[in-house]
């Protein structure tokens, strides 16, 4: 790479738009000689700081939004399953995302997309599920007891609630979140003007 600095991408679990933006966050930042420094947290933690609620919490939103998640993840070629279950708490995810990610970042971003892609593309999967957890972790190649301990342990509870109050001290209040250069972007639909800042600079 050419030492440029990284994208910060704040992701949540159980958020579709995060799904989605998971899928070519990658890709537009090799095509610019970026790399991906992803950031677990969780919406609910973001949204109590920022006094919001999820768009499916309001009555007069909730058809529109869950019409939007599958109309933008048909926009840009990804799979989508609304879950059975949803959203869902993330956080033992989440912790196990932040243990992998002291080991090796690489293969916490791919826990993460794995996680990601069960819970949005099979439609049954519940990540606050224990028992649906442990299964992702084997097939992940991870030992589904070890996960749990590492996701029963305060001091990866301490890890995520860290990261939450870090993201929430830098202004992070949604997910995906992308700061780019100190510059904030907030939301799957901002993949344009990503491209631009990252083709061109600031505009």
């Amino acid at each position: 790479m050419s030492g440029k600095p990284s994208i910060d991408f704040h992701f949540d679990l159980s958020s579709p738009y995060s799904y989605i933006a998971s899928e070519w966050i990658e890709a537009l930042a090799a095509r610019h000689g970026r790399t991906v420094r992803w950031h677990a947290i969780l919406l609910g933690v973001a949204f109590q700081a920022a006094e919001l609620r999820s768009p499916v919490d309001y009555p007069i939103k909730r058809g529109y939004t869950l019409l939007d998640f599958d109309r933008s993840a048909r926009f840009a070629g990804v799979p989508f399953t609304l879950p059975a279950k949803f959203p869902v708490p993330t956080q033992n995810a989440a912790r196990v995302f932040w243990w992998l990610d002291e080991r090796d970042p690489e293969r916490a971003a791919a826990w993460a997309r794995h996680c990601l892609r069960a819970y949005f593309t099979r439609g049954t999967v519940d990540l606050s599920n224990v028992e649906h957890l442990r299964a992702l972790a084997v097939e992940f190649g991870l030992d589904a007891a070890e996960a749990e301990r590492v996701w029963s342990d305060p001091a990866w509870k301490a890890r995520l609630k860290n990261a939450c109050d870090g993201a929430i001290a830098h202004g992070v209040f949604g997910a995906p979140f992308f700061v780019v250069d100190g510059e904030p972007f907030w939301g799957n639909d901002r993949r344009a003007q990503l491209e631009r800042w990252l083709e061109s600079g600031p505009f």
